[in-house]
């Protein structure tokens, strides 16, 4: 029988625990006391206090400690690990350090072992999603001062486990809070091996497996997104944010080349346009650009959000009429809040006769893409100038990994570089494409790509499918439980088109109040009391907010491949006990 990964391990040998599930964090420590050398798998029982129920009943029994023996090596060896002392120990005791290699593999031996019981304790549902303090609270209860004086390693190892412990759970089945949220295994091992590496993206010469890896990525994901044979550009960005900016300044850039020289006084009063509810980025990629957010005109949309291309093509003959040059639409395939995806073809066709760049902020909604089953959400995309597309999200990469896809292949180059001769020379002896540094807007650039490639590598592009895809089944399970369920409202009528479900609860002392007024004044209270005790209680969390005239209302998002129907009940049970008394 094929294993089932990771949480299988040990079932095979169960023995008289077999009745115990293996997924149990007792039964998987168990079985890592076992497989795991070095005694890891005990470290972590004893950090999550698993087996207490497997002491001697009679105290008179006394279990003897067996201690390592000392290692004698002074070089990595594959012997039992060294008892060494890190209350007396500095950093500068470790590596570059002469004879710092033992000391070095004991002390980030100790730090996988707290990050393995982290991991451990962050699928167990036992556990809670945070340990809430209040920030002053947490400021009078740790030293988080930076002092002259270095402090020993035995020091950074408690503050280790100090971060660990008030840190939220986003690897936790039951943490909705926000759009990128789960754990996955292979991400978080290509995070370690690019930290190890500790390159940088500028040029081939310092980054030459990633740099190539990141090639191969971005020509896959722009065939996904249907752009003939993979053509054009793309570069790996801190975010969305960042890779909206990009796509902004590539539309100025296409539209008046001139603006890189001579500055904004060299154009005209520009104008760009997106919907009501696209993501904040787009105004403030406006202001960084020196185009201005009141040069940004917000498109209506219906009651589902999304855009409503009649009122997109009235706004640009409206600027036009004004004497401003429309250069940029930004629509988006799925809204932050709603989760909606604005209708591209149409767009598409707009922009096409007034000749204006098509952007698709796909930062949310653009994994869908993925999907046999949902990617008809994007029809249209194929027509975009440029793509915004964040792995992140809904492909569960670990943050950050977000990508701009550009269809026109050397713009970036041409709109960003700046021929600096100490990175860029033009007499290397390789093919100096692969230097991506320059048409980057930053210099230093963090080697993102390899979490992505080595997922991709690990799930297939059917794995990553299955993925979404569960989780849109979620989202759809929540929202046919609670749309004719007592005390609860949806936001919009309808089958949500992301995961997010958006609704109202409303307690027993809201529910049958009559007086409109009173009734939402009450009701906009509830969703932040209810999500204050969520958080208190550590059990979920959930976001909330308004939206225009409406009061606040609980936003979930479903991102994690860990949840299950379970969760999905917990959350709306706990909604309930949470707020009864409101």
């Amino acid at each position: 029988m094929a294993s089932h990964g990771f949480w299988s391990l040990g079932a095979e040998n169960a023995g008289d625990n077999s009745n115990q599930s293996p997924s149990t964090p007792r039964a998987w420590c168990q079985a890592a006391a076992q497989k795991f050398s070095g005694g890891i798998g005990s470290k972590i029982c004893a950090l999550l206090n698993v087996g207490e129920a497997e002491k001697p009943a009679d105290p008179a029994v006394k279990q003897t400690e067996v201690e390592p023996e000392t290692c004698s090596c002074n070089k990595p060896c594959n012997c039992s690990k060294t008892n060494v002392g890190f209350s007396d120990l500095y950093s500068t005791d470790l590596l570059p350090a002469t004879n710092g290699d033992v000391k070095t593999l004991n002390f980030l031996q100790e730090v996988v072992d707290i990050l393995l019981a982290y991991i451990v304790e962050s699928f167990d549902r036992s556990t809670k999603v945070i340990d809430f303090h209040y920030p002053n609270e947490l400021l009078q209860s740790n030293n988080w001062e930076l002092s002259d004086d270095p402090e020993t390693l035995d020091d950074i190892l408690l503050t280790c486990r100090a971060t660990l412990k008030y840190a939220i759970k986003t690897a936790h089945p039951r943490y909705f809070n926000q759009l990128s949220t789960g754990l996955d295994m292979v991400g978080l091992a290509a995070d370690w091996l690019t930290s190890t590496a500790n390159t940088n993206m500028f040029t081939y010469e310092v980054a030459p497996v990633f740099v190539l890896l990141e090639y191969v990525t971005l020509k896959k994901m722009r065939e996904i997104i249907g752009w003939p044979e993979g053509r054009g550009d793309g570069i790996f960005s801190p975010g969305g944010a960042i890779s909206n900016m990009y796509a902004m300044l590539l539309a100025r850039f296409k539209m008046f080349p001139e603006v890189k020289e001579k500055g904004m006084s060299s154009v005209p009063r520009l104008a760009a346009f997106t919907s009501e509810h696209s993501h904040f980025s787009i105004k403030k990629g406006a202001a960084a650009l020196g185009i201005g957010t009141d040069s940004v005109i917000c498109i209506k949309v219906d009651e589902r959000g999304k855009m409503i291309p009649s009122d997109l093509e009235r706004r640009i003959v409206e600027a036009k009429q004004k004497g401003h040059v429309p250069f940029f639409v930004s629509a988006t395939a799925g809204t932050t809040v709603y989760g909606a995806f604005d209708p591209l073809i149409a767009i598409a066709d707009i922009c096409q006769k007034h000749s204006v760049w098509m952007h698709v902020d796909g930062a949310w909604g653009g994994s869908l893409l993925m999907s046999r089953k949902h990617r008809w959400k994007l029809n249209g995309v194929e027509r975009a100038n440029s793509v915004t597309w964040n792995p992140h999200k809904m492909m569960s990469v670990p943050l950050q990994c977000s990508a701009l896809l550009v269809r026109e292949e050397g713009l970036m180059q041409s709109c960003n570089q700046m021929h600096a001769c100490y990175l860029f020379q033009t007499d290397k002896h390789y093919d100096l494409s692969y230097d991506t540094g320059d048409k980057a807007l930053q210099c230093g650039r963090h080697v993102d790509i390899f979490k992505l490639w080595l997922m991709w590598r690990a799930k297939g592009t059917i794995g990553f499918e299955a993925q979404i895809d569960k989780c849109l089944e979620l989202s759809e399970y929540l929202y046919n439980k609670i749309k004719d369920r007592e005390g609860y409202e949806m936001v919009f009528n309808g089958k949500p088109q992301h995961t997010n479900v958006c609704f109202w609860y409303l307690p027993p002392g809201v529910r049958y109040l009559e007086d409109k007024e009173e009734r939402q004044k009450r009701l906009h209270k509830v969703a932040p009391v209810i999500k204050a005790r969520m958080m208190e209680y550590g059990t979920t969390m959930v976001s909330y907010q308004p939206q225009g005239d409406k009061v606040n209302f609980f936003r979930m998002v479903i991102s994690n491949p860990a949840a299950t129907l379970e969760d999905i009940d917990f959350l709306i049970e706990e909604i309930e006990r949470l707020g009864q008394d409101l």
